[in-house]
Order: C-alpha cells, then structure tokens, then sequence
C-alpha cells in the first residue's frame, strides 16, 4: 500500500502513478489535484480528488462516466476489465450470475445505454446483486439530468473505497459497516451460549447461506457477521437454532417443540452503518430490535 507521507513527497508524476486505477481511465483527476499538495488526511486526499471532478466541465465528466465497464458486460466476458473493476465485480457475486440474472442484466444494459448514452455506474460493493438489479430497473426511470447526477455519486464511492484501500495515514473516511447479534434466553434471564446461527442473502426469493457461527458464551459471536467492508445494500435473514438450545436445556416445549429454527427477516440500507440484530428468545416466544 501506499502511504499519505509517500504521496506528498512523490513528483507529480509519481503522484499521478501512485494513485492509478482510481479514478477509471483518467488520470487527469490526479494530475489536477496534486497542486493542492501536501495533504493531512485520507479525507482531505479524497475531498481534493472530489473537487476536481466537481470542477471538471460536462464533457470531462461525462468522458469519466463513459470510463466505467458496463456490469456484467462484453469486456468483463473478454477479460478486459481494470484490475480494479474486475476485483469489485467479483466480490459483488456478478461474475455468479445465473443464466436469468445474466440476461436481465444484459437487456438492462443496453436499455440504459440507449437512453442515456452513458454505462450504468453502482458500487457494487455497497450492494448485493439482487439490490443491483432492483437500482437499474428504479433509475431506468429517472430522467437525463438526474442519472448523471447519481452516476458522478456512484464514483464517488467507488473511488472512496479505491482510496481507503490503496492509501494509509490519518483521517480514513469511514467506508465499512458492521453487522452483529447476539441471542439471550429469556426463560433462564442469561445469554443463550452455543446457539448456531446462519445469515442467508436473498436474490430475489433465493437465499444463499453466506456465514455460519455459533453464539460464544455472552451469547455473541466471536466476529461481526459482516465486517472491514461496506453492509451490501439488500434484504437478509438470520436463522437461530433454538430448538437445540432448549432441548439441551431440556426445556419441555412440545414434541415437537414450539420453536425449532427462529428466522429473522430484516434489511439492510446504509453501507457504513452498524447493524446489530439480536435474539431475545424464550421456547414459545421471541422479538428483536435494530441495535447498536
């Protein structure tokens, strides 16, 4: 990685280089803002790079957003994707696309195009896929102006991310989330220890299991259930082994019992927050809440 000190001794040029890949294709963001050298933060980094693109003309702009790959799209078949983009897409699960998710984003993608001249731009690393399916169909309908708009907001968390990942120093902008349970038994007044517990993803009415964990003895797991990267936008469900729990407890609850596996159903709509999502359980009842 590099380092903010090697960014505010490097030339102009080793300035430009040290950033590369950035900005997609355009080197002219890093060029322009290396004057405003030296820099005490990653954020001021990031706000100088911000600025020159606010303060770039239209066709400089639009030069940026016509950069950017389609998702999915000819040159991520070709293999001809940045190092960047071709990392971004893949942890997104883009390149997992089943044949109907494949095709749905291809028709996308040149309806988009047709209207408005430009690629669909998202960070997909802020979303799941099934988020960025429902974003392309919602800003399908927004009008020219207000696309580009959001297109230019698109790049700014994008290269956000592509900062706080190749830059170290003081003042990171904040770019990751936290999502966490916990389980307490409300029968035995205490925090409910070995419970498993799963979180699925949902792609439309698909769920794909993508942790499985055990509650430690506070009733938490050891790490966050996703954490050190931003809360992909979509929908999500924690399911809870409380059967087992009380049957080891040998809780009387039925045969079979009352509650076997507690699913959650829940949301997530901010990248860079802390979603806490705990269990508060007996064996004929259990609620949650949004916690921190």
């Amino acid at each position: 990685m590099t380092t903010l000190s090697d960014l505010n001794s490097s030339s102009d040029i080793g300035f430009v280089d040290l950033l590369h890949g950035i900005y997609e294709h355009s080197p002219w963001i890093a060029q322009r803002a290396a004057a405003a050298r030296p820099f005490e933060s990653i954020t001021a980094l990031k706000r100088a790079l911000q600025h020159v693109l606010a303060q770039a003309s239209p066709a400089e702009q639009l030069g940026l957003i016509r950069a950017h790959p389609e998702l999915a799209g000819k040159a991520a078949i070709a293999g001809q994707l940045t190092a960047e983009s071709t990392r971004e897409q893949a942890k997104s699960g883009l390149n997992l696309c089943n044949p109907e998710e494949f095709s749905t984003l291809q028709r996308l993608n040149q309806d988009y195009n047709a209207k408005f001249g430009f690629p669909f731009i998202v960070c997909v690393r802020r979303h799941t896929r099934d988020s960025i399916l429902r974003q392309f169909e919602r800003r399908l309908r927004h009008d020219a102006s207000a696309e580009f708009a959001t297109a230019l907001q698109e790049i700014f968390y994008i290269t956000r991310l592509r900062v706080a990942a190749k830059v170290t120093g003081e003042g990171m902008p904040k770019v990751n989330g936290r999502l966490s349970t916990h389980v307490l038994d409300t029968h035995a007044g205490r925090p409910a220890a070995g419970v498993a517990v799963e979180l699925f993803e949902y792609a439309g009415e698909q769920a794909h299991r993508i942790v499985r964990t055990v509650t430690n003895a506070d009733g938490r797991t050891d790490q966050p259930l996703i954490g050190d990267r931003p809360l992909p936008i979509g929908r999500y469900e924690l399911r809870f082994a409380m059967g087992d729990h009380f049957r080891r407890r040998d809780i009387e609850a039925g045969d079979p019992p009352f509650l076997d596996i507690v699913p959650l159903r829940f949301s997530i709509a901010e990248p860079e927050g802390h979603y806490h999502v705990p269990l508060l359980c007996s064996p004929w009842s259990y609620s949650t809440y949004r916690g921190s």
